[in-house]
């Protein structure tokens, strides 16, 4: 934040909002960077064939699974 801060002249005693001086320079939260990835990888996930081994996990994973309720062993 300092180096957009700087890139548009302004200091911290102008007390301007980060996302005011994002929004002007035009840069993105890493957070939403993040989450467009995340959705890329999902999309494509689901793209891929039923007999593909991604596909074959999360049917396993998903199917009369069911998690204990008890704290796992520390080995």
């Amino acid at each position: 934040m300092r180096m957009l801060r700087w890139m548009c002249g302004h200091t911290r005693s102008d007390m301007i909002r980060n996302e005011d001086i994002q929004d002007k320079v035009g840069v993105t939260s890493i957070e939403e960077k993040m989450w467009e990835a995340t959705l890329r990888w999902f999309r494509y996930v689901k793209r891929r064939g039923a007999d593909d081994p991604v596909q074959r996990c999360e049917r396993l994973a998903m199917e009369g699974f069911r998690r204990g309720r008890v704290r796992p062993k520390k080995y």
